[in-house]
């Protein structure tokens, strides 16, 4: 009996200790003014989301979950809010493993997110705060082409269009130069293969060479790897 006792405890133990070792990422956070709701927390898979966890909210905004990341990732919340439709429901977000806290507000679920943690997603703040700045950039003089055909002015367009390649040449540069100069954090492959994938392929080549062996080994740094070899056949 006493055997069998001793037995337990040490099966016991070994199953403790195998689900902490399961988990290495933590996210914990608030949703201010949720009182009833689902979030899921997804990434995305070949062709679609893959739900990596659940959590209903009812009564209480706080939640928590966790879960074990091979590697930094971009990870999706999603709130299902129930009754009530919006179009602002998914929040991206650089996970690692470690605690990540996610603080943010039920009205403006994205655009109110305070994310503490990850190194990975506060270089890609910073990457996105620039980057958007293009991108605004692009969107003003797309208004210009459309006012220039609608007025009949086709001398405008050619110089119009001269301004647009420029900037787009400058926003290729930026992400380029960010990747890397941030060659340590897996946000670098994932910049090349989200941002500049279509960029001259020396360029992608350099950014592969130049990430560092944690790096090239994680989820990001694989998949470019991988995409720099298929393009150099090509």
């Amino acid at each position: 009996m006493k055997n069998s006792i001793i037995a337990l405890i040490a099966l016991f133990l070994i199953v403790s200790c195998s689900k902490i070792e399961e988990t290495n990422l933590q996210i914990t956070g608030n949703i201010k003014g949720l009182q009833k709701g689902t979030l899921y927390l997804k990434r995305i898979g070949d062709s679609t989301y893959i739900t990596l966890d659940s959590m209903k909210i009812d009564g209480k905004s706080e939640f928590e979950s966790n879960i074990y990341l091979k590697s930094p990732e971009m990870l999706y919340l999603f709130l299902d809010r129930g009754e009530t439709n919006s179009g602002d429901n998914n929040l991206m977000f650089f996970a690692e493993p470690g605690k990540i806290n996610i603080n943010t507000d039920l009205e403006f679920f994205y655009s109110k997110a305070k994310i503490t943690g990850s190194k990975n997603n506060e270089l890609y703040d910073s990457y996105k705060k620039i980057s958007s700045r293009y991108t605004e950039q692009q969107l003003y003089l797309t208004v210009e082409k459309i006012n220039a055909v609608k007025n009949k002015k086709p001398e405008l367009l050619a110089a119009i269009e001269e301004k647009s390649n420029a900037i787009l040449k400058r926003k290729y540069l930026y992400a380029i130069n960010f990747a890397l100069t941030n060659k340590d954090y897996e946000v670098a492959p994932y910049i090349a293969l989200s941002e500049i994938n279509d960029a001259t392929i020396k360029y992608l080549d350099t950014i592969q060479k130049a990430m560092v062996p944690k790096v090239a080994q994680s989820k990001y740094g694989v998949m470019l790897t991988k995409y720099v070899s298929e393009r150099k056949k090509e």
